[in-house]
């Protein structure tokens, strides 16, 4: 069953005349919400965490964040077409307009906006089910740090909000502000939050677990950039090597999560009647509700997308289609982020997350003619090889013809824009697998070696160096990859790599030469010039810009 979470709600106005005169105009408005009547109630309160995970949808492909850390990353390219200037921008880590990462800076801030206003006012209502209370400030907790943590590894350094009414224009805050701020937040949520099994919360809501991985994540990020030993909690203490490695162990101990049989039934291809990838290895899909015991959190969408409501949709799956593509078990698309294959030569022989995770044109590896050439509709950066976990997934329906999946299972419109709705998973279990291993928990080498033995090879050693290579392999086409980099101070070597890349150009032999790495900028976005218009100048560009 496909679950989503959306924030529809509208506020009735009654207007109640019973005469003429003027004292109509001093009545109280009994109908009316805003923030002195609001968060009052649970109900409320659950609707305001509602209304802060909806700030999760991106808006469009250049707010997308799984989108723009892939193109950032040294396994994707730009691609598209050959106006598509946003993907290649994206791609080359360039301002090439003012405006490139304007909505991801500002939906993240509306998420902090939203996650600030809940927590500020939640002890206004009175809950009789505690449990519920307590779920739900670490649900509201749990989100702030997210957003927080987004911005702070795209930009670095941010501005520091958490009270909307004084802290009206505020520079930047130094890196351990933010940190704090994140690990107070994801503490609080540890703390607070029920620790049952998985599957007694729907899919799409944090759990004391989605915490303890996310702490985990925020803790290596932190402390990889900025070379440090701990990381600092706002309103004092600190957060170890040691409280990380037993979060882990907890949550690998006591949450029910557990990894997937089959690797390849994680993503939607799998359920493809007429995919013959899937039907000769006998493939079944997990699925994306709470079946499926290797998500630990997750973004949902839903089939009440339309053109007033695109961030119900996955809009970033329609970017990774194939462009121009007439009739396959893949969707067509705009063509954007072709996989490097550099990528592709890179996994060891026998690794079942290879074929996996990347769709190639080769029919001897796919069985599949897909019916694509490359160059379709002018496509540029094409190599031949793209991503299959987040792409549209389409099937002959009843009267033979290629359709969406997800419109065929659950409706909504049957537009190539608005009907992919596959949840992005933002943290699996086989991701708490590995960052055990790399704390070095006291199972470091068997946790390593579950994730190993599940894409069919053997155990090696839980070397740094193997864990870096089996994240890259793991995670492919997830959003991890740049970050990784940045942490493992990798950026440079990697980018270093990508060079006289064969390529095609509307169907033309060309090479590709990924982008250079600028020590200045320290691996982080330029703040978007509009937000520091806004500040009047408070705000000050970062490093390298």
């Amino acid at each position: 069953m496909k679950r989503a979470i959306y924030f529809l709600m509208t506020i009735p106005f009654l207007l109640l005349m019973t005469g003429c005169g003027d004292d109509f105009l001093d009545r109280e408005n009994l109908y009316q919400l805003d923030e002195s009547t609001y968060y009052s109630t649970p109900q409320q309160i659950d609707e305001a965490v509602t209304a802060v995970y909806s700030a999760l949808h991106p808006g469009n492909w250049q707010s997308s964040e799984l989108m723009v850390a892939e193109l950032m990353s040294d396994d994707r390219f730009g691609s598209g077409g050959s106006e598509d200037i946003n993907a290649q921008g994206l791609d080359q880590i360039q301002l090439t307009r003012d405006d490139l990462y304007d909505n991801l800076w500002a939906e993240s801030y509306r998420g902090v906006f939203r996650a600030n206003m809940l927590i500020k006012n939640f002890n206004r209502a009175k809950f009789d089910d505690q449990e519920q209370r307590n779920q739900l400030l670490g649900e509201a907790h749990f989100l702030r740090a997210y957003f927080y943590f987004k911005l702070a590894k795209f930009w670095g350094t941010v501005p520091l909000i958490i009270n909307p009414e004084a802290d009206r224009n505020p520079p930047k805050a130094p890196a351990d502000s933010i940190y704090a701020l994140i690990a107070y937040d994801l503490k609080k949520a540890i703390d607070v939050m029920p620790a049952k099994p998985y599957y007694d919360f729907p899919t799409g809501r944090a759990t004391k677990w989605a915490a303890e991985a996310l702490m985990a994540r925020v803790w290596l990020f932190y402390t990889g950039v900025y070379e440090k030993t701990d990381m600092p909690v706002r309103g004092g203490g600190t957060i170890t090597k040691k409280m990380v490695q037993d979060w882990l162990v907890d949550l690998i101990d006591n949450s029910q999560h557990k990894l997937v049989d089959d690797f390849r039934n994680l993503w939607p291809y799998s359920a493809n009647p007429d995919y013959k990838f899937a039907r000769v290895n006998n493939l079944k899909w997990a699925g994306d509700d709470e079946n499926n015991p290797e998500v630990i959190f997750s973004v949902k969408f839903s089939p009440l997308g339309d053109w007033g409501h695109i961030p119900y949709t996955n809009i970033t799956i329609v970017a990774f289609g194939f462009r121009g593509l007439s009739n396959a078990p893949f969707g067509m698309g705009w063509g954007w982020a072709s996989v490097n294959p550099q990528l592709w030569d890179s996994f060891e022989p026998g690794d079942l997350r290879r074929e996996g995770s990347i769709i190639t044109l080769d029919t001897t590896i796919e069985g599949y003619n897909f019916h694509y050439k490359l160059g379709g509709w002018g496509c540029w950066w094409e190599t031949g090889y793209y991503d299959k976990k987040y792409v549209p997934v389409y099937s002959r329906n009843a009267e033979g013809k290629w359709q969406s999946l997800y419109y065929q299972w659950w409706g909504g419109t049957p537009n190539i824009m608005l009907s992919s709705f596959q949840d992005m998973v933002k943290i699996r279990f086989a991701d708490v697998l590995l960052m055990a291993a790399e704390l070095e928990c006291p199972d470091a080498q068997a946790y390593f070696d579950q994730v190993r033995t599940r894409a069919g090879l053997a155990s090696k050693p839980a070397t740094l160096e193997n864990i870096k290579e089996e994240r890259r392999h793991e995670f492919s086409g997830e959003g991890l990859r740049y970050f990784d980099l940045l942490r493992w101070h990798d950026v440079a070597a990697a980018f270093a790599k990508v060079k006289n890349v064969p390529i095609y150009n509307n169907a033309q032999p060309a090479t590709y030469d990924g982008p250079d790495f600028r020590p200045e900028t320290k691996g982080f976005l330029p703040i978007p010039p509009s937000q520091i218009r806004i500040s009047g100048g408070v705000l000050e560009q970062n490093p390298g810009w």
